[in-house]
């Protein structure tokens, strides 16, 4: 079996378990969907969401948070793993989005790249969950499942996104990359999988013999 028809059966088994994908971060705007992908790092949606529940009711603006001072914001996400940085970036971001975009979230990946704090990967979350443009954010999640599948060599995230754009249509990337987020948390997880116990690591590589062991992004 070559990686085209991995990616067929891959495709098959994802959209019959996960035919809605609803947007794992809470968010009020695009704006607060940019500000919690960018809190998300190095910590779950879970606790994104059990924070910003109590601040996008009454903060949900740029000029909220440059009004906010990053004190202020840092005390406001405390919780979340490394909130200082967090806190600076989200301060500095709402400062040059009203300097420089009039308060609203620029809708190109180049705009987006240039705000504090935001990477290529919270850029291409924006662009997909934000503005529908197709677009496939790579966590550690896909990067690990991509190579269990045979998908790509996992040498880096950029080669992953690269080899999985190649392999499934543009129309799919949106919905696919969270559903491939699902299954690895729920099915082919960390440590609950080693390429030869979950249904699609067995049905794409049935006869693998040993674990076999990923990269990490």
């Amino acid at each position: 079996m070559n990686e085209i028809q991995r990616s067929k059966i891959i495709l098959k088994i994802l959209n019959k378990i996960y035919p809605k994908t609803p947007i794992p971060l809470k968010h009020r705007n695009k704006f607060t969907l940019l500000v919690s992908v960018l809190l998300s790092a190095q910590t779950t949606d879970i606790n994104v969401n059990n924070v910003t529940k109590n601040i996008y009711p009454k903060y949900n603006k740029p000029q909220h948070f440059v009004k906010l001072g990053r004190k202020k914001i840092e005390r406001l996400i405390k919780s979340i793993g490394i909130f200082r940085v967090k806190a600076k970036s989200v301060y500095f971001l709402s400062k040059q989005l009203i300097e420089k975009h009039k308060g609203n979230v620029p809708q190109t990946f180049e705009e987006l790249e240039k705000l504090p704090g935001v990477g290529h990967k919270t850029a291409s979350v924006v662009m997909s969950q934000g503005f529908g443009h197709p677009a496939f954010p790579v966590d550690t999640h896909i990067h690990r499942l991509a190579q269990r599948w045979g998908l790509t060599s996992g040498k880096n995230v950029v080669q992953t996104e690269r080899d999985l754009k190649r392999l499934f249509p543009k129309k799919t990337w949106s919905k696919l990359h969270l559903q491939i987020i699902f299954y690895g948390r729920e099915y082919c997880t960390a440590r609950g999988c080693d390429g030869r116990v979950c249904d699609i690591c067995k049905r794409c590589f049935p006869n693998r013999k040993n674990p076999l062991v990923t990269n990490k992004p």
